[in-house]
């Protein structure tokens, strides 16, 4: 039975007209049963007046409608502000059969039946369908909301804007134009596959979002392709998308029987070509993930070739050495492959050729060995193998045991004595210059003579605006730590506190 059928007469089995409602909108008869009561309540307050707090109950064994009026007893009716007496009723004032009623309890008047006429029909009718508007709502969002994450298929309803309304059966869904796929047109009426990404509940009900461009909607259709990882035998560690374009997916499995990029593949590349239909012919790039990060971003740069990486792991970078004609490949399209390994890996990825990484070393060479010529002022050949052995700056000289540095061909304890004491000499030049520099600008004598802090870390705390022992003693090691990153947290804890004991002297004394 529709609901603009309810209140039509008032013979009706409402009972039934409850459940005929719930069973055609999904919802429980309890629910239809509250929207009828307000909606009666509603009818009640316009035949005896808006302001009166009435309120209808139906019996769900009998189906007895009845209306009630509602007036909370109170001590004194006088002492409430005039816009607050209605519905109240003084205690000294109740009816006999009611006097034991305390204060904040409610005196409850049946009133006789309702005549429903066509005014209060049509009221009723608004008020559930309304209501049952809202429960329709709130059971399409509880069936969505545990689906966030899961492929739903759908069919086109409208096209707003470039933005696609999806039929679910149990509810609409938006699609977004920007999680479409680049070139990908559908039309009213097309059948559609995508993944719900998000739902929320507004003013207007249930919000379900839809997305063919999430990263997950790959790894969700690879899912339903590829049965090991379904089964948790092969894990998807990670997924980079240019949706509609190319993609990487990195996987790995434990069972060492079972080859996981061979798997996601299939027979003469089914599986994976499933998902390439699915998404209109993006390509996908099958990773072998590794924990090891240089083997993970050779193979992520697949299929171009690699010849060496060098990791800074301080920086989370990792320069990659290719041939001279590897290098279009490595980088990709508008720089398409680097960039995709790069957020596979979650590594910042420089792409170097053969003959540029040479250049780029014999730079490097080239103006250590200028600085070790201008500073420890010794010739091109001293120089020269210095940087052969690996020595990279002057801290290193100066720190290096003597015996360590005769063992180099060619060097002799009076050079190799010679050579460390200039360094250390230089390095003592620098500090007293910077030390200099920090007294001018106003840093205080406690922090210039700190045996804990080294120059560079001097400087760090000045470009920070930390002057003076009071202003040392009111960081905390945590905002210590944050300015001055490589002391270590047990260090910057015992500097913190050795910089407050002249409070506390202070205060004793």
């Amino acid at each position: 039975m529709e609901n603009n059928e309810i209140l039509d007469s008032q013979n009706f089995d409402i009972l039934d007209v409850a459940k005929n409602i719930a069973k055609e909108k999904g919802i429980t008869p309890e629910e239809v049963i509250e929207a009828m009561e307000m909606a009666i309540a509603k009818a009640g307050r316009t035949k005896y007046g808006h302001e009166l707090d009435i309120r209808a109950s139906v019996d769900k064994k009998t189906g007895f409608i009845g209306l009630f009026r509602y007036q909370e007893v109170v001590k004194d009716i006088e002492d409430l502000p005039l816009e607050e007496r209605t519905n109240k009723i003084n205690k000294d004032k109740l009816p006999k059969e009611n006097s034991s009623l305390n204060i904040g309890e409610f005196l409850i008047d049946e009133l006789p039946p309702l005549n429903f006429g066509r005014i209060a029909v049509q009221t009723a009718k608004q008020v559930i369908h309304q209501k049952v508007k809202e429960a329709e709502k709130i059971v399409q969002f509880n069936e969505f909301k545990d689906k966030v994450g899961e492929i739903v298929n759908g069919i086109v309803k409208r096209v707003e804007y470039g933005n696609l309304i999806i039929d679910l059966g149990k509810g609409e869904a938006i699609l977004r134009r920007e999680e479409l796929l680049n070139r990908e047109i559908f039309r009213r009426s097309d059948r559609i596959r995508a993944y719900i990404s998000e739902v929320k509940f507004d003013l207007k009900g249930p919000q379900i979002f839809l997305s063919r461009a999430h990263n997950n909607f790959l790894v969700k259709l690879f899912q339903q392709e590829v049965p090991e990882i379904y089964d948790g035998i092969i894990e998807v560690k990670s997924v980079a998308r240019d949706p509609g374009s190319r993609a990487k997916i990195a996987v790995f499995t434990k069972e060492k029987s079972i080859d996981p990029v061979g798997a996601c593949v299939g027979m003469r590349g089914s599986r994976v070509q499933a998902v390439v239909n699915e998404l209109q012919g993006e390509k996908i790039d099958i990773v072998l993930w590794s924990e090891d990060i240089a083997t993970f971003v050779v193979n992520a740069l697949g299929p171009a070739e690699v010849d060496k990486v060098i990791i800074e792991e301080d920086l989370k970078k990792i320069d990659v050495i290719v041939p001279d004609d590897q290098l279009s490949l490595a980088i990709g399209r508008k720089g398409q492959n680097v960039r995709l390994a790069s957020a596979l890996s979650g590594w910042s990825i420089d792409i170097l050729t053969t003959s540029q990484e040479s250049d780029r070393r014999n730079e490097e060479f080239k103006n250590l060995s200028q600085k070790f010529i201008s500073t420890l002022d010794v010739d091109e050949v001293i120089a020269h193998l210095l940087v052969t052995e690996g020595f990279s700056s002057i801290q290193e000289i100066a720190m290096v045991a003597q015996d360590d540095l005769s063992s180099i061909e060619g060097f002799d304890e009076n050079l190799s004595s010679e050579l460390i004491s200039r360094a250390k000499v230089h390095l003592e030049k620098v500090r007293n210059e910077h030390l200099a520099l920090l007294k001018n600008d106003g840093v205080d004598q406690y922090l210039l003579n700190h045996d804990q802090f080294t120059t560079d870390q001097l400087l760090k705390l000045n470009d920070n605006n930390i002057k003076s022992r009071d202003q040392l003693a009111d960081l905390s090691s945590y905002e210590l730590l944050e300015i001055i990153s490589d002391i270590g947290n047990e260090k910057a804890d015992q500097i913190i506190i050795e910089s407050r004991k002249h409070w506390f002297e202070d205060k004793n004394g």
